[in-house]
């Protein structure tokens, strides 16, 4: 006998709600064959079994909160002996339906050449990232493949994921389709290690139990969008219940374009602020587009830049403040050592070195510009970790340069490279991006005169550059023409008085017009 435990749910969530039970008591399963779905208040999760046997027992029930180690059922050895339960007879009446489906899935292309078959999973994807979107294949049932060559890109909402081969062999079997979401761990090929494989089809139709097939409609009488028979987990039955909507109407983000907890959640607090109209917006079919335009669904990435860049708005108190700095000086310093310092630290002397560390210098000063707020506290970070937007052809992205206040110049300027170069190659990880203090952004490289960048939550503070342009400014009575560049300080009004906005930006300029001193620390 084997207990079906709830798994790691991923970073501060300890507990979940049982979703639906894809099998009942007394059912057959195989390994790796999905039981029963978890909803947390951020993500579905999928428990599998851990061996081929018989579900003997259900412990927990739908709906039902279980803790991380939870028994949820019981797996046995056998063929499935167990009685079903009281509504057995209309759970047996929805399995015919699908029965069909496994038998399909047996008839799926077989390796030839007696090659072992090889399970191509999908990789974990990063910290609090549980879910991708399958991208174009780049091999085809019946290619040979070579261990670690990439088979197909997985985009997520940060970063493109490639996934490779696990062995040699001929790609003998695939299991999703261009679109399909996917978690970590997903099984979403096979290969056949020295075989060949049948061509005919690149996939076989995959059905879970009580998943809708195209024959679904017309036998259940659901409708054509597909949505009144959409399960509906006890979670989200109550939160649209009690908030008075209907839960059919909640886009799903989880498995089969189910609604999770968090989709209910986020609905229902959207329904609430607009007064009831952004529950009609999302049923709204989109509209028809004329002969010359085109409609192109968002990548992910692009989605969750919409997402965040919204959400910000939303939820803090923005504000920008300006100023603007005579860069004379840095520019000077640049020209009189860029060669000397291409020679001796092996990279280019830009404008970010300074910019990154004049910024420290004015976050020592002003901490609240480098600290976060967390529910009814602030959090303030006495580390500073800069995230550097880069613009790439896929969106904007915004690694971080760790532990800037310890780096020289030189060492900033080798990490920016770096990170830049990896944004570009589409190699950054989830890893490069995540826990930034504060960000800085350079529009300035698009010819950008003056912004009021949006933060990058749940940062307080972001740094816009601009172009450098000559412009006469009066200098001890006389009018001088001097590079200058306007500078743009967005910042969370609720932790950030106006006072420390402008200090610190009269700290960055003071620090860029004179670095001597930034560099001496003086």
């Amino acid at each position: 006998m084997t207990d079906i435990v709830v798994p790691q749910l991923g970073e501060s969530v300890t507990e979940a709600t049982v979703g639906q039970w894809l099998k009942q008591a007394g059912d057959t399963v195989s390994k790796d064959e999905v039981l029963v779905e978890l909803e947390t208040d951020k993500v579905s999760v999928e428990v599998a079994a851990t061996a081929d046997g018989t579900l003997s027992e259900i412990v927990a029930n739908e709906g039902d909160t279980v803790e991380i180690g939870a028994v949820l059922g019981r797996l046995g050895s056998g063929n499935g002996a167990a009685a079903k339960s009281d509504n057995g007879s209309a759970k047996a009446e929805k399995a015919e339906k699908t029965e069909e489906a496994p038998k399909q899935k047996a008839e799926a292309p077989k390796p030839s050449g007696g090659g072992k078959s090889v399970d191509v999973p999908v990789p974990a994807m990063g910290e609090s990232v549980t879910e991708g979107t399958i991208g174009e294949f780049l091999k085809k049932v019946g290619d040979s493949v070579s261990k670690d060559e990439t088979i197909v890109e997985i985009e997520t909402d940060k970063v493109a994921l490639e996934v490779p081969a696990t062995a040699d062999g001929t790609i003998a079997e695939i299991l999703v389709d261009a679109g399909d979401t996917v978690g970590p761990g997903t099984v979403i090929a096979r290969i056949s290690e020295g075989g060949s494989a049948a061509a005919s089809s690149s996939k076989e139709p995959r059905v879970t139990e009580g998943a809708p097939t195209s024959e679904t409609p017309a036998e259940t009488g659901e409708s054509a969008s597909g949505q009144e028979d959409r399960p509906v987990s006890p979670s989200v039955r109550r939160i649209s219940s009690e908030a008075g909507v209907d839960p059919q109407k909640i886009p799903g983000s989880g498995r089969e374009g189910r609604a999770t907890k968090a989709d209910a959640m986020e609905f229902v607090n959207k329904a609430a602020q607009s007064g009831g109209s952004q529950q009609s917006q999302q049923s709204k079919t989109p509209r028809e587009i004329g002969p010359r335009e085109e409609r192109v669904k968002m990548t992910r990435l692009r989605q969750t830049i919409a997402r965040r860049l919204k959400e910000a708005q939303d939820t803090a108190a923005m504000l920008t403040t300006f100023n603007d700095v005579d860069m004379t000086a840095v520019m000077d310093l640049r020209s009189r050592y860029k060669e000397a310092f291409l020679d001796k630290h092996g990279v280019k002397l830009g404008f970010m070195g300074f910019f990154v560390k004049a910024c420290v210098n004015a976050l020592q000063e002003i901490p609240a510009v480098n600290a976060e707020i967390d529910g009814t506290d602030i959090i303030y970070k006495n580390h500073y970790d800069m995230g550097i937007a880069v613009g790439t052809d896929r969106g904007l992205v915004v690694p971080v340069v760790r532990d800037c206040d310890e780096l020289s110049i030189a060492g900033v300027e080798k990490e920016i490279g770096n990170l830049g170069k990896k944004a570009r190659d589409g190699s950054l990880s989830i890893a490069d991006m995540q826990g930034g203090t504060f960000t800085i952004t350079n529009g300035g490289v698009y010819g950008s005169l003056m912004s009021t960048p949006i933060l990058n939550p749940p940062q307080s503070g972001v740094l816009g550059m601009h172009r450098i342009e000559q412009r006469p400014v009066a200098i001890n009575g006389e009018v001088k023409i001097r590079p200058m560049m306007y500078l743009a300080l967005s910042y969370d009004h609720r932790i950030v008085d106006g006072k420390e906005a402008v200090t610190f930006l009269v700290r960055l300029k003071e620090a860029l017009e004179d670095p001597e001193r930034m560099i001496l620390d003086v």
